[in-house]
């Protein structure tokens, strides 16, 4: 988890723009997709130029196959965790990426891999952190009855879910929802946050002091 009283300030831009995005994907790959239209809109000042999966069977794969980029397997099977962050580390180092970006990633990532990229991996997560981290966050919170869901975008730490959180958007629990319709509705609310939030951490000019990320430029996130 950050360290209290810990500092950061990001450059403006963060990088060089546009900065080079890796993506780390177990499945269908829809916020890939939603990434990959931002970036070729303009909307998001980055080009994807990896996307890595540990899952053969991950749609995400084929969907960036078919847009012409570098899309690669590497999966676990019978090997050590650490073994296995090191070949993802070594891919995403290989291909120059300056922000590693995850999109239904369904590993917990090591705290010497989230070192070796420091305040260089940023994940969406379905719900409003810190309530409901981990898995089927849309099913805790519904579970829970919870009148307000929602979606964030932070960085990731050592922790499960921790991280700096550098934007979110409230979904309002409707009296004929259920687990399923909340969770696609979610969804689209992470389709437009996470290349939003992105573009606002790659325009620089924020800082962390303890766990509170803050935007001072024009591209701030923040209500």
């Amino acid at each position: 988890m950050t360290a209290v009283g810990v500092s950061f300030e990001a450059p403006v831009p963060w990088f060089p723009l546009p900065a080079r995005l890796a993506v780390l994907l177990s499945g269908r790959g829809s916020n890939f997709v939603a990434l990959a239209d931002a970036c070729e809109s303009g909307a998001l000042p980055a080009r994807i130029v990896l996307v890595l999966s540990d899952r053969a069977d991950a749609a995400g794969l084929a969907r960036a196959r078919a847009r012409g980029l570098e899309a690669a397997l590497e999966e676990r099977g019978g090997e050590t965790r650490a073994a296995h962050e090191a070949r993802l580390a070594a891919r995403i180092e290989t291909a120059g990426a300056d922000v590693v970006c995850l999109a239904g990633f369904m590993r917990v990532l090591s705290p010497a891999f989230v070192a070796r990229f420091e305040r260089r991996v940023v994940n969406v997560h379905p719900s409003l952190l810190p309530a409901f981290p981990g898995l089927e966050a849309q099913h805790q919170a519904f579970e829970h009855g919870v009148k307000v869901a929602g979606a964030t975008v932070h960085l990731v730490d050592a922790g499960t879910d921790t991280g700096p959180i550098a934007g979110q958007e409230a979904v309002a629990v409707g009296p004929g929802d259920d687990a399923e319709r909340l969770a696609a509705r979610i969804l689209e609310v992470e389709h437009r946050l996470y290349p939003a939030t992105l573009a606002a951490l790659l325009a620089g000019g924020w800082s962390i002091e303890g766990r509170r990320l803050r935007f001072s430029g024009p591209g701030s996130v923040e209500a």
